[in-house]
Formats: C-alpha cells, sequence, structure tokens
C-alpha cells in the first residue's frame, strides 16, 4: 500500500537540485516512538495517527507541518518501540528528512523502508526551530541560515535508492516492472 506522501517523497528526492532549502523543526533528544506515534491513536491507520504525530512535544507540529519541512533533534531519534508507524506518521505528514546525531537502529532501517531520509549529523543540535536550512544530498551536508555547514555521515547508496523510490515496497515494484 502506498501513501500519498510516499510518492511525494518520490519526485522531490528524484528530481530536486542537489540543494534544497526546507523549513526546520526543533526538537530535544530521545523523541520515542510512542510520541511519533501515539499508543492511543494506533488503532486508526496512518491517517488517523500522523494528526497526532509530536502532540505530546510540539503540539504545534502536526497541524503545521508542511511537505518538506525537516526535523532537527537532538540524539536517540525515534527510540522505543519497533512500530514503523512512527516513520510513517512523519512520511504521511510530507516531512523531507530528519536530522539528528543518532537514531534508534530499529527507527533508522523502518524509516528507510518508508522512504524517509534520514541525516546522521553530531552537530544537528545547532538547527534553529524556524530557520531555513539548505541540504545538499550529493555532499551529505546541512547550511544553517547563518552560513555554518554541517557534515552528515555517509548513507549507503542501497538506502538513498531507497528514498529515491519512495519506500521499500515501491522500488521493488519498481524492479519488477510494476511501479
Amino acid at each position: 500500500m502506498t501513501t500519498p506522501m510516499a510518492t511525494t517523497l518520490t519526485t522531490s528526492v528524484a528530481t530536486t537540485p542537489a540543494t534544497t532549502h526546507h523549513r526546520v523543526w526543533k526538537l530535544g533528544a530521545d523523541i520515542d516512538t510512542d510520541q511519533l506515534a501515539p499508543g492511543a491513536h494506533m488503532k486508526l491507520g496512518i491517517e488517523g495517527i500522523a494528526p497526532h504525530c509530536l502532540e505530546g512535544v510540539r503540539p504545534d507540529f502536526a497541524p503545521g507541518v508542511r511537505p518538506g519541512d525537516v526535523i532537527a533533534a537532538g540524539p536517540n531519534f525515534g527510540i522505543g518501540s519497533s512500530r514503523e508507524q512512527a516513520a510513517g506518521a512523519l512520511v504521511q505528514l510530507g516531512l523531507k528528512a530528519v536530522i539528528a546525531p543518532s537514531f534508534s537502529g530499529l527507527f533508522f532501517r523502518n524509516a528507510f523502508n518508508l522512504g524517509l531520509l534520514l541525516l546522521t549529523c553530531r552537530e544537528a543540535e545547532v538547527l534553529r526551530d524556524g530557520e531555513q536550512a539548505a541540504l545538499d544530498l550529493q555532499a551529505l551536508t546541512v547550511t544553517t541560515e547563518a552560513g555554518q555547514v554541517l557534515r552528515c555521515d555517509p548513507i549507503p547508496d542501497f538506502l538513498l535508492d531507497m528514498v529515491r523510490a519512495g519506500g521499500l515496497v515501491n522500488q521493488l515494484r519498481q524492479r519488477l516492472g510494476r511501479g
């Protein structure tokens, strides 16, 4: 099953120039999957979960996020359970990427499987809420409004290909000629 946002993400990553500008939503450390996909809403499906994404931490996030925005967070983003709806809610809302010093391993793989770009950047916390950050996906850098260039860890090509395809399922459909 594909989501409308997965298609949007596929188009944006595959066809935009190397450097793009995105509004930053600043979060702290240890954002867990229960904050991203609150358990009380799990029975609603991803369309019903997404409007509650981060409501306990940033009540303004889900109603205010726009396609192409990014999250800059502290370490341990996505800790907690293995629920893929945590990454799915961010994809559903149209998020371009999450930039953080570290991610939970399960969240990391779930995000890429769903087509969400994660940038591991030790200095992610210098990004400010509301600023326009420039992402260069070829150089794997993030540039702040003040001109500070933040270097991100390398991402294996197979994971970038997954993001470009809009997730693993879309990638498999394309490989099988059903996309």
